[in-house]
């Protein structure tokens, strides 16, 4: 079995451990010792950051092909045909990429970085598909949402089909996007939509996902969506709960620079609350993803508070001397949990 270098010597140390303790004997030891191989090269990383540069390298490209004059005359052709035939030839290209994709997926699941750098291609061209066929039907109401609700469901519905992971984030992703958007139309783009500005609006919207993505955990056919729906609810929960906690029920900078920001202590005890409570509940039924998100936005809020209260009354040698000393504390405090649990 070959391995890669870290997992190698964290194996190496775990035999040599139960050695130690006696578990086993040197002679299984050894056994266990030839049992894997460490991996000379990480082939599977270079393909993956293959794939990054190769998209960096795309746009890199695409922005050089832009300030050629050539090019962008031929550009200025391009851009005058018609909505609707852009609209249908990029939908027809990403009819062809996921039928693609998905083939290789099936009889080519090894490679795994390039199938889904065909999907994610296709997910692209439909975004812009919907776009050109919304410029197209396009009557000058300025409801834009209803487009970001096209795509939600069309996503959705791939996504559900193929049973694809990457396809459902999409349709996560368009669904904030659509709340947003909607709320903002209802309102008329003012500042507040039944009361609440964006991060109020989002939080609610957090809380209603997370839970939705429990209530699809109990149906086998969409149990394979759970995490991917837990964890985008929980990203939209905790990031609106700081945000919310920074710039409380405020809709505009000026009202906000206009009050103190300890009158926001409240915001900021709600957001702690809520991090305590995930911590708590991942603890008590090993859910890694709440204990996770708990955690680390509970450490984020803590030293947000910690530069707003701070920042402008401490000498900045004090500030920094309290800030080096806690991320002292806290890393030797992680570091004996941690070899606690490697001993163990």
């Amino acid at each position: 079995m070959k391995v890669d270098r870290e997992k190698s010597e964290f194996l190496d140390d775990m035999i040599e451990q139960w050695e130690t303790d006696s578990l086993i004997t040197a002679e299984t030891g050894n056994k266990l010792r030839k049992s894997y191989e460490t991996k000379n090269f990480d082939w599977l990383r270079l393909a993956q950051y293959a794939f990054w540069v190769a998209l960096a390298c795309g746009f890199i490209a695409l922005g050089s092909l832009l300030i050629d004059n050539s090019i962008l005359n031929y550009l200025k052709r391009v851009y005058n045909t018609p909505n609707i035939v852009i609209a249908i030839g990029s939908a027809g290209i990403a009819a062809w990429l996921y039928i693609l994709g998905f083939r290789r997926k099936k009889k080519q699941a090894h490679l795994k970085f390039s199938n889904e750098a065909i999907i994610f291609s296709a997910i692209l061209l439909t975004a812009n598909a919907v776009a050109y066929f919304g410029k197209v039907m396009d009557n000058g109401s300025g409801n834009f949402s209803i487009l970001i609700l096209i795509s939600v469901f069309i996503y959705g519905v791939l996504g559900y089909i193929f049973n694809s992971r990457l396809i459902w984030v999409f349709a996560l992703i368009s669904l904030g996007a659509w709340f947003g958007t909607e709320t903002g139309y209802l309102s008329r783009w003012n500042y507040y939509f039944l009361g609440m500005n964006y991060p109020l609006r989002f939080v609610v919207f957090g809380a209603v996902l997370t839970a939705s993505s429990f209530i699809m955990n109990r149906f086998d056919k969409t149990k394979i969506f759970f995490q991917a729906t837990y964890i985008a609810g929980m990203i939209y929960l905790f990031i609106s709960l700081w945000a919310l906690s920074v710039f409380g029920n405020f809709a505009s900078l000026e009202a906000w620079y206009n009050v103190r920001q300890l009158s926001l202590f409240y915001w900021a005890l709600l957001s702690a609350g809520v991090c305590v409570a995930s911590t708590l509940y991942g603890l008590k039924y090993r859910d890694d993803i709440a204990r996770e998100f708990g955690i680390t936005f509970l450490f984020i809020n803590l030293y947000t508070r910690y530069f707003e209260y701070f920042w402008d009354s401490w000498h900045k040698a004090l500030f920094f001397a309290v800030l080096a000393a806690s991320f002292w504390l806290i890393g030797r405090k992680a570091e004996k949990i941690w070899n606690v649990g490697f001993l163990k």
